[in-house]
């Protein structure tokens, strides 16, 4: 038998053992040369270790094109977990973005009112996104059913026997070598025996092999059933969809064909202005406070909208336009009328400020500057 060094395995299927890696070691120290595997043997190993590789990225990509969200799928995933500890049958599903769509659109058109042409459109438009959801969950099972669950098992039993096959292949052959080169130290018989044992793991890894080679008609028909199943949902989506723009197609002739109605006031009320002295209708009237300093302007016109945390006008202070939050550390964040006191402008666009005993950032064109900072 001739020999050649072989450490295919190794690298394919897992590490050798301890044991293992110093009778290798031996046999490079040694000048000995392993045993020698045919090229059939190589080349079924090399289809097998593909085919291993095909299937378990296709596995991955099969499960992220039915659940395309990372973040729901690994919430999933944690809820799966859990359920299957506590032992509840049932698990949670997938959230499709299509039923959260619908659930949107059903809502506001209910909020919306039926006297509302929008309003009906968006009930129309919600019900036909929760069928989706309904059609994709279904794929979702058919695909598990017929392509996922098929393939995992492939996994999980054919080709873990025959890594295991190979494994155990590989122990004999290092095994038969070591013992080849003692050969006059040992017993022929053990020899023989190694021999024997070492093409015995031969045959049955190559027969293990072969049939997964020889049956790969099954993953044709598992990926048949991935194409069945998507024909049948895009189907049905399609007809969901014929249906839903039709209704609204409907809805819009029929909004076009009704005639329009004219908006007229209602006619105003009376007003009773009261005893003549009173000109607000009895109410004496508070005058607002003038502030010096600011060009005679009163507080009402200065600030628009009073303030909760009201800091004394003659040091550098603004009035908050818009709601700012804040997204990073360090910066202040504030509501719309609040009145920041300025403590120092950091450059063109941002100013430094304090409000609820709070010191942080904020943007100049949030504010409206009342008492600008000195010179």
């Amino acid at each position: 038998m001739g020999v050649q060094r072989h450490s295919h395995y190794a690298n394919c299927w897992s590490k050798h053992s301890p044991s293992s890696v110093l009778q290798l070691v031996s046999e490079k120290v040694g000048g000995a040369e392993g045993t020698k595997l045919d090229d059939d043997f190589k080349e079924m190993e090399k289809k097998v270790d593909i085919t291993s590789k095909a299937v378990t990225e296709v596995l991955a990509r099969t499960t992220e094109y039915l659940q395309p969200n990372p973040a729901s799928r690994a919430k999933l995933t944690m809820l799966n977990t859990v359920s299957k500890i506590r032992g509840q049958v049932k698990s949670p599903g997938y959230p499709q973005p299509e039923g959260l769509l619908g659930e949107c659109m059903t809502r506001h058109g209910k909020e919306l009112g039926g006297e509302s042409n929008f309003g009906d459109a968006l009930l129309d438009a919600g019900e036909s996104m929760k069928r989706l959801a309904e059609v994709k969950d279904s794929l979702d099972i058919e695909v598990k059913q017929n392509f996922i669950d098929p393939l995992q098992n492939l996994c999980d039993k054919d080709l873990k026997e025959i890594q295991h096959h190979l494994k155990k292949l590989e122990g004999r052959r290092l095994d038969f070598d070591y013992k080849k080169k003692r050969q006059g130290k040992i017993p022929d018989e053990e020899l023989r025996q190694a021999l024997e044992k070492f093409e015995e793991s031969k045959e049955v890894a190559e027969t293990s092999m072969h049939n997964l080679l020889e049956t790969d008609v099954e993953q044709v028909s598992q990926l048949s059933a991935l194409v069945d199943a998507q024909l049948d949902y895009h189907r049905q989506a399609v007809q969901i969809l014929d249906e839903l723009a039709d209704k609204l197609k409907r809805r819009m002739r029929e909004a076009s064909s009704r005639p329009k109605r004219e908006f007229k006031p209602k006619p105003r009320e009376p007003f009773d202005l009261g005893e003549p002295e009173q000109s607000n209708g009895g109410f004496p009237c508070a005058t607002a406070p003038k502030i010096t300093g600011n060009g005679g302007r009163s507080l009402d016109s200065l600030l628009g909208t009073p303030s909760r945390n009201m800091p004394p006008l003659d040091q550098p202070s603004c009035r908050a336009l818009y709601d700012f939050e804040p997204e990073n550390d360090g910066e202040l964040g504030f509501r719309e009328g609040d009145l920041i006191t300025l403590t120092n402008q950091i450059d063109e666009n941002w100013y430094e400020g304090m409000l609820n005993g709070q010191s942080g950032f904020f943007p100049l064109s949030y504010v409206e500057v009342l008492v600008p900072l000195p010179q």
